[in-house]
This record gives C-alpha cells, sequence and structure tokens, in this order.
C-alpha cells in the first residue's frame, strides 16, 4: 500500500518529526491538534473551550487538506490534562460533529505539548 503525506499552512506546522496526516489506502490517520494559531505557531489564549475549538478547527484544515470535511472521520481520540474538563469538551465537540458522531476514545493524560489542556487526533475515510 503507497502511503503520502498531507501539509497545510492552514494548520499549525508540526513540531516534531511527524507529518500532519497520512494517506493510507481509503484511510486519512490525522496527527494530534492541539490549540496553535496556525499563523504564528503560538498556543492562542483561552480556556479548555477555546482550546477544543483551536483544535477541531486545525483538524478541520488537515481533513480539507485532503479534500474531504469532519463529516469523514470515523475515529477520534481526545487526550485531555483534566478528565474534570469533560463535559466541557463534549459541548464544543458535538457542534463540530452533529448527527451520528464518530466512534471515540477519551484519556486523561499528565501532560501534553506545549501545556495544551487538549489534544484531538483522528482516523477518516477517504471512501
Amino acid at each position: 500500500m503507497s502511503t503520502s503525506a498531507i501539509v497545510t499552512s492552514k494548520a499549525p506546522a508540526a513540531i516534531g518529526p511527524y507529518s500532519q496526516a497520512i494517506r493510507a489506502g481509503s484511510l486519512l490517520f490525522c496527527s494530534g491538534q492541539i490549540a496553535l494559531d496556525p499563523a504564528t505557531g503560538a498556543m492562542i489564549e483561552g480556556d479548555v473551550e477555546a482550546q477544543t475549538r483551536q483544535a477541531l478547527a486545525n483538524l478541520q484544515a488537515v481533513l480539507e487538506a485532503a479534500e474531504v470535511g469532519l463529516g469523514a472521520v470515523v475515529k477520534t481520540t481526545i487526550f485531555l490534562v483534566d478528565l474534570a474538563d469533560f463535559q466541557r469538551v463534549n459541548a464544543i465537540y458535538a457542534e463540530y460533529f452533529p448527527g451520528v458522531p464518530p466512534a471515540r476514545s477519551t484519556v486523561e493524560v499528565s501532560r501534553l505539548p506545549r501545556d495544551a489542556r487538549v489534544e484531538i487526533e483522528a482516523i477518516a475515510s477517504l471512501a
């Protein structure tokens, strides 16, 4: 199976040795997105809701670079620094995935890059 990288300036550049997303057959594997401003590469100001919105906007930009949208997402994983933020993140997440949402896992972690409060990764169908 051949693979190809997806790269867009509308989402933050990778901050390590990884791709924003990899197309593999009929699937797209999107790296985790945190609340970095794509223009500056800096973390945005704001609470977990603001960070969730930015992470999802970044994820959406990567998906659009692969010529799909959030509706193509079949699985997400959400990483939270504090599981007490679960309901707040859910409320924002539901705005981006109306109708039948993708399968999902949510886990609490001790720390995220750039001290983000939330990170979201996704797998999407290209078929």
